[in-house]
């Protein structure tokens, strides 16, 4: 059985239903998506541009080093892995604020 089961028909002049293709392709999400979002209060972020997962992708591995040094740093016992730690801790704090800030839709405050 579906989950939404209430339909709602309304009707928009030309420019308004242009602004909303126009919202829809910044957020990259369906109109539905949008909309619904909106009633829950959410407020959008637009979509990042292809920079920005090229740069989500070189952080994630340059995380992923950073692991693996730590990794071997543990192994060996010759750095100190308790600073390494800590960093490797901020670099994911880091990427999921990135992540927040860009790609995660934010509640509208009443």
């Amino acid at each position: 059985m579906r989950k939404r089961n209430v339909q709602i028909l309304f009707r928009l002049t030309e420019e308004e239903a242009e602004y909303l293709c126009s919202l829809t392709k910044r957020a990259g999400r369906s109109r539905q998506a949008l909309l619904q979002s909106m009633v829950m209060g959410y407020r959008l972020c637009e979509k990042p541009d292809p920079e920005f997962y090229k740069i989500m992708r070189e952080l994630s591995a340059i995380g992923n080093r950073i692991n693996q040094l730590a990794a071997k740093a543990n192994a060996l016992n010759y750095v100190d892995t308790p600073l390494l730690n800590d960093e490797a801790r901020r670099w994911r704090d880091f990427r999921l604020d990135v992540s927040r800030s860009f790609l995660i839709p934010k509640k509208m405050s009443n």
